[in-house]
């Protein structure tokens, strides 16, 4: 009996909201009124962020030589900041895309 050629749940579903590149590497820094988590390259470096309120952040991290933008909630354990699966992270052309469009959205919001 041949295989079956579809592919499993996990192997279809690719969601942004589960991986990404949290508090990895080195980034261009910047002043933040916040810092969720300290980075965990080992050099003490804290990864540019800004705080959302309820324990929401947005954050600019490098991973292998890719610069991303992760929206995520953050959870307190042991008096450390940690991010949660719930979120999106988004590379730079993505980001960009988000920000070409954010004008509509703050239109469609005022509708309701």
């Amino acid at each position: 009996m041949p295989k079956s050629k579809t592919k499993s749940k996990r192997e279809a579903s690719s969601s942004d909201s589960d991986s990404g590149p949290e508090d990895r590497g080195p980034a261009k820094k910047k002043p933040a009124p916040s810092k969720p988590a300290e980075s965990k390259s080992g050099k003490g470096d804290e990864e540019p962020s800004w705080s959302l309120g309820n324990k929401k952040f947005v954050k600019v991290s490098e991973f292998k030589g890719t610069v991303y933008v992760s929206i995520r909630e953050y959870y307190e354990k042991n008096g450390e900041m940690l991010p949660t699966k719930k979120g999106i992270t988004l590379n730079a052309a993505n980001y960009r895309e988000l920000k070409s469009v954010l004008s509509e959205v703050d239109e469609a919001l005022a509708k309701f």
